[in-house]
C-alpha cells in the first residue's frame, strides 16, 4: 500500500501559514508534510513537528524547485509513497493594478507572470509526477479526499466570462493563464491517474494579507476573511470535492468560477 504525504508551498505567511497550522491540527499525526520557505529564517510562529519537513523553494528559481523535488524523492520514495495533497499558493499583486492598457509596464507584467503563472506551472512540472498513477495502490486517509488532489490558488479575476469591469491587466492575465494550466494538468492526470488524482483551482476571496491590503476598505466585513478563516474555508471546499468536479476553479463558497 502506497504511503501518502502532503505538499504545502509556500508556508510562512498569510493563508498558507494558517493552512500549515490547520494541517498539523486536523490530519493524522502519521501523515508527513513537506512545506517550503523562500528564506531560512522562519517566523517565530512557525510550528515544530516531527512530521513536518521544511525545504527551501523560490518559485522564481526553477533550480530551487527541482532541488526541493529531489529532497522530496529522498524523503518519500515514489516506489513506496505518493503525493496525496498538493496545496500551491504562490501569488503577488503589484499595486496599483492597471486601470488602462496604457499603464501596463513590462517589468510589472513579467514579475506578475513569473510568480503567479510560471512558478505554479514549474511546481506542476516537478511535483505532479509524485501524484498516484493508475497502478498505485492507495487507501482512504481519514480527513482527506479519497483521491489525490492538486490545488492551485487562483482568483476570480482570471475568469474571462466573469470579466465585467476590465483593468487589472497583469494580475488578470496571470490568473487566466494559470486557470488554463490547471485544466491542462487535470486532463493529463485523467490519462495517467484516472480517478486517483485530480487538479483544481481555488479562489479564496479577499483575505486580510499583504497582497490585498490596499483593497480592504472596499470589502464588506462578511466578505473580508482572516487567514485562519480563509484556510478553514479552503479546507471545507477541498474536502468535499469529487472527481466530477475536476479541472475547474472553485470559490470559497464551493461554487464554480466560470471559465
Amino acid at each position: 500500500m502506497s504511503k501518502p504525504w502532503i505538499l504545502l508551498t509556500p508556508s510562512t505567511r498569510g493563508i498558507s501559514h494558517s493552512l500549515l497550522h490547520h494541517l498539523l491540527r486536523t490530519t493524522p499525526s502519521t501523515l508527513p508534510i513537506l512545506a517550503t520557505a523562500r528564506c531560512p529564517n522562519l517566523p517565530p510562529s512557525y510550528p515544530k513537528s516531527d512530521r513536518l519537513h521544511v525545504v527551501n523553494l523560490d518559485v522564481k528559481d526553477e533550480s530551487t524547485i527541482q532541488s526541493a523535488a529531489e529532497q522530496a524523492s529522498k524523503l518519500f520514495p515514489p516506489k513506496t509513497h505518493h503525493l496525496h495533497l498538493a496545496l500551491t499558493l504562490p501569488g503577488i499583486l503589484l499595486t496599483p493594478p492597471e486601470k488602462s492598457i496604457s499603464q501596463v509596464t513590462e517589468p510589472n507584467l513579467l514579475e506578475t507572470l513569473r510568480v503567479n503563472t510560471l512558478g505554479p506551472v514549474l511546481l506542476m512540472k516537478h511535483f505532479s509526477p509524485f501524484l498516484p498513477k493508475k497502478s498505485t495502490n492507495i487507501e482512504p486517509v481519514k480527513g482527506l479526499p479519497p483521491h489525490a488532489t492538486w490545488l492551485s490558488v487562483s482568483a476570480r479575476v482570471g475568469s474571462t466570462t466573469d470579466n465585467r469591469l476590465g483593468g487589472w491587466y497583469s494580475y488578470r492575465l496571470s490568473k487566466s493563464a494559470l486557470n488554463s494550466a490547471i485544466k491542462t494538468l487535470d486532463l493529463e492526470l485523467s490519462q495517467k491517474s484516472a480517478s486517483k488524482s485530480i487538479a483544481v483551482g481555488y479562489h479564496p476571496g479577499t483575505v486580510k494579507t499583504d497582497l490585498s491590503r490596499d483593497f480592504w476598505d472596499g470589502v464588506p466585513d462578511e466578505k473580508l476573511f482572516s487567514p485562519d478563516d480563509a484556510a478553514q474555508k479552503l479546507w471545507n471546499v477541498i474536502a468535499n470535492l469529487n472527481t466530477t468536479q475536476r479541472g475547474k476553479i472553485w470559490d470559497w463558497k464551493g461554487e464554480e468560477v466560470p471559465p
